[in-house]
């Protein structure tokens, strides 16, 4: 089990570690310790990717996610990427997927190119 990382949120960059009892330490603002308990309790990413589209002149469009998804789920989430074929010209921020793998996170389009 990891115990110790780097905060991101700031400039400070603090060290913050978790001792055996789970109290967290090194942490200079609010902000970090707030970050530190995600990390260490329920760590998310936003993902960005492409998937495949019906068009021959852009066979692929870039993706995300709306909103950060917990880094246990991200291979499932590709897995699921994978299975999709966009078959309409979509632009910024037109939902491919909602809801995806029941998270209340939806995969939007992040360019126009589908569009022009």
């Amino acid at each position: 089990m990891k115990n110790e990382l780097i905060c991101i949120i700031c400039p400070n960059s603090c060290v913050i570690t978790r001792n055996a009892s789970g109290n967290l330490s090194g942490h200079l603002c609010k902000r970090g310790l707030d970050f530190a308990l995600q990390e260490f309790n329920d760590p998310k990413r936003s993902i960005t990717s492409t998937v495949r589209t019906k068009f021959t002149d852009i066979p692929v469009v870039s993706v995300r996610t709306d909103k950060e998804i917990s880094k246990d789920l991200i291979f499932a989430l590709m897995e699921e990427l994978k299975k999709v074929i966009v078959k309409e010209r979509l632009g910024i921020g037109d939902i491919v997927i909602k809801n995806v793998l029941d998270t209340d996170v939806n995969i939007i389009i992040t360019t126009n190119l589908l569009k022009e």
